[in-house]
């Protein structure tokens, strides 16, 4: 497929990118503790410009302490950051590159240890996600937040950054003061939708004061909060032309806030992609200015449709260029089978920052955030590794070793490649995953890494032959609990239904509400099955604070599926599974039994290869079954440091 409109220049007040790919602000926790700007996050930033994006915009930039999101965002409240911020804009420059900073206040949305004071917002009401305690702004208080934003403009414009974005969308400080969600003002700034839209509107004003005419000023909202009691596109459609007559060049269309189910603001691989950009369309046809689309939107193909639909006129990738720096320039010279896509999984950006208070990374390309630390150290000769699992742990070991120099070879006990991703890529929507295995072969092919399946190593096999060093990425094996009738021919193991894809003709009870257990089950209702899970924890092991979690709840729930919690099965009949709940002994009828009940590592050659004495390193399940996240980093850490 030709991609002539994504890469087709185009002119911003001024400002000509030479595609129309964007890279939007994503939070990467890369800033140093007081606010300015790392070695890291610059190395990090200049890698994605170098990749052929048109335009990168910054992750959020705090215009005032009180309004930062966490510790270490960085920040533009004074003239102390100038050094920091003109560094990055050249970094970005060299690579031929154009690049906005992106201007934000978190107001509720954050907490007292980030913000150094109570959380401030239009109205005393905590927000839906954290709860935190927070108070109205005065009218002095918001006219100074509008001077740091004006200030902010000016700082951004004096550094050398060709843009500003101003952060009015996913429940931050101006949406929230858009919203009657969360602005029950009774004064200028609250009430109507014109005194709703105030604080934005004069925000825009005063920056293009600050920043002049010819400097081009984007501003991103949320389209649609999609909350009850928030805003709809409808009220967007009517502020879209008062935006652009306040200094708006460009509106970056994206939707939602935390509180919106399904965290659609980031969605998953269960929405569909380019799932908003009717909403871009709309807003386009409003504003009568360039639109950024946005909304899971990973392949350039997608990007090149919805261009010649006039859907939107630039595209942002977010998560992708996490995924693949060079996917940009892989597209435009046709390369579409070497770029590493983004499955959506959320598990090393989003997640990682949000829950695990961690800087991201992504689950499938583990260089994401190392860029400052330089190449890995080659091997000084010539040696030969084995790798002894073909799963993600495996694969990815194989190629980061290759890539130092050594002779891999790859053995695998099953007759094809992927481990558990071959069951793993199966239930709706988690197809995608098969891709990155896939990818992973194509790249080893390329290197003449050699995988030989239907081959199981032991102890006698290693002695034979003693290769110079070894990964071990056997993964593990399913738990078998000790439960009278659990060997019965009815009962299948997840991984293996997964896999064969045999149907019951009967309801299916699945022992084990974790992802395994609640994924073969979205996989069975899909195809007619009834089925009912028992997990033995009081509370579901996957959280609905996850986008993902949130889905599956929700397509098991609205297909009539069952989730019985603090379930204890004491034993399997022919027709039912015998369960204890509270004190008291319950039945539920089962024509087919699943076991989902977690994993035990394989990693039984750890002991003949001490005795060896050949350098190993055990990683992924093979190590202690975690996420694939953890397994895929474990394999490129042993396969650049072994």
């Amino acid at each position: 497929m030709k991609l002539e409109r994504l890469f087709a220049p185009i002119t911003i007040n001024g400002m000509t990118l030479k595609n129309r790919a964007v890279m939007p602000a994503m939070g990467t926790g890369y800033g140093n503790p007081d606010g300015t700007i790392s070695d890291r996050l610059i190395a990090y930033l200049a890698r994605r410009a170098q990749g052929g994006t048109g335009l990168i915009i910054t992750e959020i930039c705090a215009v005032d302490p009180r309004g930062k999101a966490f510790p270490n965002q960085i920040g533009a409240w004074s003239d102390s950051f100038l050094p920091g911020l003109t560094g990055l804009a050249a970094a970005i420059h060299r690579e031929g590159g154009k690049i906005a900073l992106q201007l934000h206040h978190a107001g509720r949305e954050t907490f007292e240890q980030a913000a150094g004071a109570v959380p401030e917002a239009p109205s005393a009401i905590p927000s839906a996600v954290l709860g935190q305690p927070c108070e109205a702004m005065s009218s002095e208080r918001i006219a100074d937040v509008i001077g740091a934003f004006a200030g902010a403009a000016a700082r951004a414009k004096k550094t050398g950054f060709d843009a500003v974005e101003i952060h009015s969308a996913h429940g931050y400080l101006l949406n929230q003061f858009l919203s009657p969600f969360s602005n029950h003002r009774t004064d200028l700034y609250g009430g109507s939708e014109e005194n709703r839209s105030r604080f934005v509107v004069e925000i825009l004003s005063e920056a293009r004061k600050a920043a002049g005419p010819g400097f081009p000023i984007i501003i991103r909202v949320s389209t649609d909060e999609l909350i009850r009691g928030g805003y709809d596109l409808e009220f967007m459609k009517r502020l879209a032309p008062q935006l652009v007559a306040a200094g708006a060049d460009v509106i970056h269309c994206s939707v939602g806030v935390y509180s919106t189910p399904g965290n659609l603001s980031i969605a998953s691989m269960d929405t569909a992609e380019g799932f908003n950009l009717f909403r871009a369309r709309a807003v386009r046809e409003a504003a009568g200015v360039p639109v950024i689309g946005v909304g899971r939107i990973n392949r350039p193909e997608t990007a090149e449709q919805a261009l010649a639909a006039e859907a939107a006129d630039l595209i942002s990738f977010g998560r992708p260029h996490l995924t693949d720096p060079d996917f940009v320039a892989k597209a435009e010279a046709g390369d579409f089978t070497e770029i590493r896509r983004c499955v959506a999984c959320n598990q090393g950006c989003i997640e990682r920052l949000s829950f695990e208070m961690k800087s991201v990374t992504c689950t499938f390309n583990p260089a994401c955030g190392r860029e400052y630390l330089g190449a890995p150290v080659p091997v000084a000769q010539s040696k030969r590794l084995w790798v002894i699992g073909a799963g993600p742990a495996g694969l990815s070991a194989a190629l980061a070793a290759a890539g130092r120099g050594y002779e891999v070879e790859v053995f695998e006990k099953e007759a094809s490649p992927g481990g558990q991703l071959r069951s793993a890529s199966r239930p709706p929507h988690k197809e995608i995953y098969w891709d990155w295995a896939a990818w992973c072969i194509r790249q080893l092919e390329k290197r003449d890494v050699k995988i030989r399946c239907g081959e199981e190593w032991t102890a006698e096999s290693l002695r034979e032959r003693k290769p110079d060093a070894v990964i071990l990425a056997a993964g593990a094996d399913p738990v078998t609990p000790d439960i009278p009738g659990l060997a019965s021919p009815h009962v299948r193991d997840a991984r293996e239904l997964l896999l064969e894809g045999a149907m019951a003709e009967g309801p299916t009870v699945i022992l084990g509400g974790g992802y395994v257990g609640m994924e073969t089950a979205d996989f069975l209702i899909a195809r007619g099955v009834g089925v009912t899970l028992l997990e033995m924890l009081p509370a579901s092991p996957v959280g609905k604070h996850t986008a993902h979690g949130y889905w599956l709840h929700k397509r098991i729930r609205d297909a009539g599926g069952r989730m019985i919690l603090g379930a204890t099965v004491t034993r399997v009949e022919p027709d039912q599974v015998v369960y204890r709940q509270a004190g008291e002994e319950k039945r539920v009828s089962a024509a087919l039994v699943v076991t989902a009940m977690g994993a035990r590592p394989v990693n039984g050659l750890e002991e003949t290869l001490k005795k060896l004495g050949i350098p190993w390193r055990t990683v992924g399940d093979a190590r202690q079954p975690r996420r694939l996240l953890e397994a895929i980093h474990e394999g490129d850490r042993a396969g650049r440091e072994i």
